[in-house]
């Protein structure tokens, strides 16, 4: 990891003639970037050296069992260490000061050889602001952070892991290789339980990582991981970034978990949030030194109006250590496989985002609006990651659309490998908010699937968490509402809203997953159409787990309807595995029209129909193909299976024209009815 980045942007330039004109910032910005890494890696042994600060910061217990332990609290002027083991003095075990804000304590063993410091007893750093008054703190770099009896009240309590050699989880599987096409499963191990409370590690590795699996997605992505002493927060409000949050079960059981996707050949990608931190300050890092400052900008700059949270100094020398440290932390530690960073937009821009509507004109991308510290971060973050591990995957949720955030940064780019297709699910969201299906405009739903970057790729999604939180409704909710509590059953009265709605929900899955991006993502329990909305247990409702939970046996029973597009969801998947569509280039959208309501597109030689219209089918309808031969129908929304009719027949070939229609070399005629979807590859 020590070699000096590469740099050649004529590539990024070829690809984009327009990002010419502003050449001039862009070499700047790689610069710095280039900078950066060069200074790191002349410094204390270099990249991969500073990247693991946790060996350093925090507390270590020798084979001996001496303890050292170290903090980075510029703003200190004195730092304790307090706990069980000294029956909580606070000033009885002081640090020594170090240079550059760097604090030391050494306890060497008990007389009987023993650790003074045993194994889930618990610690506090005490630190003592230039005013003389004295805090209690948690170390930013605990491993392991519990919530406290309730009689103790909600701060929470920092615990040591170190278990006893024979007693560590050891990973048993292989990591698996990194996916030709990514099919993510987005997931959240609290809520991934029927019952009324939080899930645990173990019930998602053995209960749900099978499911999943079964379905054919290979990567899921896991939410709330980073501990959050707020469980309605999503996990969005982190307190402590190197703990494994413990309402799930212990960092052993993490570890299991992630081996049991690994044993199912399944990629796991955590869900890290770098772009803000909590603003607690007892359980979190605000403050951490007794100072505004520390970890975050002072003043202003150092916070989220919006989300009330504080922001990083992404110029400060401890501060890219603590985050990349954090990032190799999980990879090291857990063996996760990649990122998806959070909160990118808020990020990049000095505005944060906030009521920013971002139009497109490169000048919004280039300008003093950029955040370009952060951005900077982003690209060292990404560098490093790649060059320690080529198969390492970072996907970022942006909804700028920042040119260059998915290039390499060897082509002055950031470095992602994807980012979040977050227009898409705004776009179902409001076409079936606002219109019925019968006034949908079908060049505008193509536009915003297929409006992306040239060779950056995108995950394209449906819905995600966001459209399942309570207050909106997810595409299903959207669909079919109350009558989902009446009429999915396969005994119940016909229902003309169901019918439109199972129809529907397979169609805007399949368009988004062929049309929208370079992989595709679904948000745990939508492949079934789960039918309510997600709250975690708050003051609001009553401390309730009603709604924080999935319910797994309306898709396991097989008089339910949620079944057949629960079965759909696999056959796309493993239709995808088998004939490749998402790692190819765009698809080319040959035909749409707003009257039929007809799309029809080609992507590696597979031929996509689309017929959204309500009533009307159409015979021999004509398509454009480019392809010659013959061809036949290898998925079908319409399949009694999926809850459909039965009025494609697969059976048939279906043979090419050589006369030019739409655009393409060929055409054939086929029978399109309402309201399906099907695919066809050639024979």
């Amino acid at each position: 990891m020590a070699n000096e980045p590469k740099v050649n942007l004529d590539t990024l330039f070829e690809l984009d003639p327009y990002l010419k004109s502003h050449e001039q910032e862009i070499r700047r910005r790689n610069t710095e970037f280039r900078g950066w890494i060069k200074r790191l890696n002349e410094l204390e042994g270099g990249l991969n050296e500073f990247t693991q600060g946790y060996k350093y910061y925090g507390l270590h217990i020798a084979q001996d069992n001496s303890v050292v332990a170290r903090e980075w609290a510029p703003g200190a002027k004195e730092v304790f260490l307090t706990g069980d083991f000294n029956n909580w003095q606070w000033l009885a075990t002081p640090y020594e000061k170090l240079p550059f804000g760097k604090w030391e304590l050494k306890i060497p063993p008990n007389p009987d050889g023993s650790c003074a410091i045993k194994h889930l007893s618990e610690i506090k750093v005490i630190i003592r602001k230039q005013d003389g008054a004295l805090i209690d703190r948690l170390s930013p770099w605990a491993k392991y952070v519990v919530p406290p009896p309730k009689e103790l009240g909600v701060n929470f309590q920092q615990r040591v892991w170190h278990p006893p050699a024979h007693e560590k989880y050891m990973f048993r599987h292989r990591k698996p290789t990194r996916p030709r096409a990514l099919r993510i499963y987005e997931c959240h191990v609290g809520i991934a339980t029927e019952e009324y409370g939080v899930g645990t590690y173990r019930n998602f590795a053995d209960n749900i990582i099978p499911r999943i699996a079964k379905l054919g997605y290979n990567t899921i992505q896991v939410m709330a991981i980073m501990e959050h002493a707020y469980y309605a927060s999503f996990g969005y409000q982190i307190t402590s970034f190197f703990a494994a949050s413990s309402r799930y079960g212990t960092p052993d059981e993490l570890k299991y978990m992630v081996d049991k996707a690994h044993e199912h050949g399944i990629f796991v990608l955590l869900d890290v949030v770098h772009s803000h931190a909590s603003k607690n300050t007892q359980d979190g890092l605000n403050q951490f030194d007794g100072t505004d400052a520390c970890y975050f900008h002072d003043g202003a700059r150092g916070q989220h109006t919006l989300w009330d949270s504080r922001l990083f100094n992404y110029s400060e020398y401890e501060v890219l250590r603590f985050l990349l440290s954090n990032l190799r932390w999980w990879r090291d530690e857990y063996n996760f496989d990649g990122y998806r960073f959070d909160g990118v937009t808020s990020m990049l821009y000095h505005s944060r985002g906030i009521d920013e509507g971002f139009s497109g004109d490169y000048n919004e991308y280039f300008g003093l609006n950029v955040d370009t510290e952060a951005l900077i971060y982003l690209a060292i973050a990404n560098y490093f990651l790649h060059e320690m591990d080529p198969n390492v995957i970072t996907i970022a949720e942006d909804v700028s659309g920042m040119p260059t955030l998915c290039r390499p940064t060897e082509e002055g780019g950031v470095g992602f490998d994807y980012r979040l297709g977050m227009a898409i699910p705004d776009k179902w969201i409001q076409v079936l908010k606002t219109k019925s299906d019968e006034d949908w405009n079908i060049g505008n739903i193509v536009h915003t699937l297929t409006n992306r970057r040239w060779k950056e790729n995108t995950v394209a999604y449906a819905e995600s968490h966001d459209q399942a939180l309570v207050g909106d409704k997810t595409i299903a909710f959207w669909l079919m509402d109350k009558e989902m509590y009446t009429h999915m059953s396969t005994l119940s009265d016909p229902s003309l809203i169901i019918d439109r709605g199972l129809a529907l929900h397979k169609m805007i899955r399949l368009i988004t997953h062929g049309l929208g991006g370079e992989a595709y993502l679904n948000f745990m329990g939508n492949e079934f159409g789960h039918p309510e909305w997600l709250d975690f247990p708050r003051i609001g409702n009553n401390e309730s787990y009603h709604y924080a939970r999935r319910q797994w046996h309306l898709v396991d029973d097989q008089m339910l309807k949620y079944r057949f597009l629960n079965e759909f969801d696999r056959a796309m998947h493993h239709t995808e595995e088998q004939y490749h569509w998402l790692d190819c280039l765009p698809a080319y959208v040959s035909w749409k029209h707003e009257d039929d309501k007809v799309i029809a597109f080609e992507r590696n030689n597979l031929l996509f129909l689309f017929n959204f219209h309500s009533t009307k089918s159409f015979t021999d309808y004509r398509i454009g193909v480019e392809l010659a031969g013959k061809y036949r129908v290898v998925l079908s929304s319409d399949d009694a299976e999926f809850g459909g009719f039965n009025r494609i027949d697969k059976n048939v070939e279906h043979h090419t024209f050589p006369e030019g229609w739409a655009g393409r070399r060929n055409y054939m005629q086929l029978y399109l009815p309402c309201r399906t979807a099907c695919i066809l590859a050639p024979q």
